[in-house]
């Protein structure tokens, strides 16, 4: 995976994230907002040095009116460790992310941001699918990944963070934009 891939769409963009962004991610990690969206601060900073550590991993810094923003990654599905549903595709791919910045809330970077890490799994890998997961109570994530065109599949329970839909789109299922 080259990280030198730099995507953007419309004010929204991704760069490849660095060691240099690491406590920025801590502390964001540690905001009671980003630990109800993402789970406790732990397990989450367990998942993003995972991410950060395997070179197949897209991480990036969301970025939006000329700063950072938040954090997403994307990988094999396997790589977590993480409960799948037997419906989902061989060669998955998980997204997560997160939107620090409470000004940046609610106004589409979350929903744009996706979108461009689908685009982005799909351009530089041969993913048959992306997929993410959301807590079931979790009803203004689940409306972001169903805008970024994600659908859902199935419910998995994870031992930390209980019942969660596993919410998936197909390559070529969706409008994908070209990220190169």
């Amino acid at each position: 995976m080259s990280e030198a891939v730099r995507v953007s769409g419309g004010d929204v963009r991704l760069r490849p994230a660095t060691e240099d962004d690491w406590p920025t991610i801590r502390r964001w990690l540690a905001q009671p907002e980003v630990i109800r969206w993402w789970g406790p601060k732990a397990t989450t900073e367990a998942e993003v040095m995972l991410a950060m550590g395997t070179e197949q991993a897209i991480c990036r810094i969301i970025e939006c009116d000329g700063g950072a923003v938040g954090y997403a990654h994307a990988m094999d599905a396997t790589l977590p460790g993480a409960l799948l549903p037997a419906e989902l595709p061989v060669g998955a791919w998980e997204m997560d992310l997160f939107v620090a910045s409470p000004q940046h809330r609610g106004r589409g970077v979350g929903v744009r941001a996706l979108q461009l890490m689908r685009d982005e799994v799909f351009g530089t890998t041969l993913a048959l699918a992306v997929c993410v997961r959301v807590g079931v109570g979790q009803e203004k994530a689940v409306r972001a990944y169903e805008l970024a065109g994600l659908h859902w599949l199935a419910v998995v329970r994870d031992p930390v963070m209980g019942p969660e839909w596993v919410m998936v789109a197909e390559r070529g299922s969706v409008g994908q934009t070209s990220s190169r």
